[in-house]
């Protein structure tokens, strides 16, 4: 009788991270998180139209039409919903823009010269947030970094590239050198 054996193999690589609101690789367009700053505009509405920014709750207030969920949603999506509700009984065919005034932050910690909240910028990058940072420190390791995305739980590790993207509302850890 033959005997099969089979051999069950233990990886120690970790996963690839799951996809990330947000994330220019995930999809198209910015998810807004608490913090953001937000300018609306509706369109000839003065009285209407400011500066706001999303709550500890996740929320807006708008005058006259109150609260609106924000976190977690798109500019498209949160005019749509500030338009009808506008349309509702206050507004025939109201025209509702929403553009980002300014994003969350992002924190670096760990083995850089000086860690602690910075303003992120369009199109950061894990090399640019080093250097907002002033840099690393010689016990740094500069060959990889763990990032722990705004809304996760657990952080991953990326290599430190110009092609690595920072986000708002990021955790970047940046770990010692084994020698």
């Amino acid at each position: 009788m033959p005997i099969i054996l089979a051999m069950v193999g233990c990886s120690t690589a970790p996963s690839a991270p799951p996809p990330i609101a947000g994330d220019p690789g995930a999809q198209a367009e910015y998810v807004f998180g608490t913090g953001d700053k937000l300018r609306l505009t509706v369109f000839n509405e003065p009285s209407l139209s400011g500066e706001f920014e999303v709550n500890s709750s996740g929320v807006i207030s708008i005058p006259l039409i109150g609260n609106i969920k924000a976190q977690g949603v798109t500019a498209h999506a949160l005019e749509s919903a500030v338009a009808q509700k506008l349309s509702s009984g206050y507004m025939r065919d109201p025209r509702v823009n929403i553009e980002v005034l300014q994003y969350r932050p992002f924190y670096i910690i760990g083995e850089v010269s000086k860690p602690g909240e910075y303003p992120y910028r369009n199109g950061m990058n894990i090399m640019s947030a080093v250097a907002v940072a002033g840099g690393f420190t010689y016990r740094a390791n500069d060959q990889t970094v763990n990032i722990r995305r705004a809304g996760q739980t657990q952080e991953y590790s990326y290599p430190v590239t110009t092609t690595t993207s920072v986000l708002p509302g990021d955790i970047v850890r940046v770990g010692e050198r084994l020698f």
